[in-house]
């Protein structure tokens, strides 16, 4: 079958001499021919629209966007969206010729301090932003309750309206949310009070969740289970090459799922067999990679992964344009996987459960455990110790009044 060349789309007007540039750039994230041929036929449009009014690149500002494709309804039905230029518009402002979208600033009271806060997280704190950014809605929500003007009411807070707060949250939210909730309202009482906006060490106020961590036995999964999870993959495609290396890399090595989306090509030291990994904190940690990690990653490299692909992380989505997968889409992808393999849904967090206990059933140290999923305190290996039950029946003492 015949398939169109999207580069010999003729672009006349403003945008021309960037034509090459966005198809080059289309087809190496992804895009059919077709749909890079339709893309190129929307610049050519809006280049040519562009020209009528004798406007520059430089003024494609959203309100100009948008009254292009206004008029463009009218004769045509495809591609009359703002989502239908963004990967133009990506592509141009990539290379500077139209400036970035404004990004909306939030210059009341509120806004200004967590402006603040946020800088305080990070530069302070050394939190990555995917932590920052589930600080913040806890954080809002309480100082949406202060009265104004703000500076003044957080100088009245009294230990009362915190303890309020989180009772009342805690109502309302589960247990693992209800202690996010917590430990973002800490932080912000220690930068309250660390800055001089209130004058006492109110974070010790906040009540803590209950916290029954130690209370059941880490979940787990069989051998069989992990197989059933693994052959699911449908190495014959791209994609399912890739879904079989993300699970081998999850259950051999007992990554966390935002460790394992962080990888880099660069990461992993073929003649040393070594893989390099950047865990919480900005940490960096060297893991030997084992050989069916090794085979399953070279597999997808060879043979999944799109090539001419600007970005160096390792695991790209499937479909355009390719972007990096993202810790949520590792843990889509361990639920479809769950799927396939006719298993109950778990998160890929089970997977690294499963890691350790099979570590401790093969006679490793707890220290050991906690070396290799780079615990940094030891309380948080301490809870594999519960699943050897041969050791912890040592431990045991007779039942009172119970026959020898």
């Amino acid at each position: 079958m015949y398939e169109r060349d999207p580069s010999r789309v003729v672009v006349v007007g403003p945008l021309a001499l960037y034509a090459a540039s966005v198809c080059t750039t289309v087809l190496r994230q992804g895009y059919t021919h077709k749909s890079a041929c339709e893309l190129m036929q929307l610049t050519a449009h809006l280049s040519r629209w562009m020209g009528a009014r004798g406007l520059e690149p430089a003024a494609l500002t959203d309100q100009v966007i948008g009254e292009f494709l206004a008029e463009r309804r009218h004769n045509y039905h495809k591609r009359t969206t703002p989502r239908a230029v963004m990967p133009l518009l990506a592509c141009l402002r990539a290379s500077g010729v139209v400036p970035e979208a404004p990004v909306p600033v939030d210059d009341s009271e509120v806004g200004v301090l967590l402006t603040e806060y946020r800088q305080y997280l990070r530069d302070e704190r050394g939190l990555a932003e995917v932590s920052i950014r589930r600080y913040l809605p806890p954080v809002r929500a309480f100082l949406s309750t202060v009265p104004p003007p703000l500076a003044q009411g957080l100088a009245d807070l009294r230990a009362e309206e915190v303890v309020r707060f989180v009772m009342e949250g805690a109502q309302r939210r589960s247990t693992a949310d209800a202690k996010k909730m917590v430990t973002g309202l800490r932080s912000l009482l220690r930068f309250l009070f660390v800055t001089g906006r209130i004058s006492r060490p109110l974070a010790d106020a906040v009540p803590t969740v209950a916290n029954r961590k130690l209370a059941a036995l880490p979940g787990r999964l069989t051998a069989g289970e992990v197989n059933s999870l693994l052959s699911g993959c449908d190495r014959s495609t791209p994609a399912g090459r890739r879904d079989f290396a993300i699970l081998t890399v999850l259950a051999r090595l007992g990554l966390r799922a935002c460790e394992v989306a962080a990888i880099e090509i660069s990461d992993i030291d073929w003649r040393s067999g070594v893989l390099a990994v950047r865990g919480k904190g900005g940490l960096a940690d060297r893991l030997p990679l084992p050989a069916d990690v090794g085979e399953a990653l070279a597999d997808y490299l060879l043979h999944g992964r799109p090539p001419g692909c600007s970005t160096g992380r390792l695991f790209l989505t499937e479909r355009a344009p390719r972007r990096p997968v993202a810790p949520s889409g590792v843990r889509a992808l361990v639920a479809r996987g769950c799927k396939r393999a006719g298993l109950p849904r778990f998160a890929a967090h089970r997977l690294r459960h499963t890691v350790a206990s099979d570590l401790l059933a093969a006679g490793a140290p707890l220290p050991e455990i906690g070396q290799v999923l780079r615990h940094r305190s030891q309380l948080s290996t301490a809870i594999y110790a519960k699943v050897d039950r041969v050791r912890l029946r040592e431990l045991a003492r007779p039942w009172p009044g119970a026959t020898a």
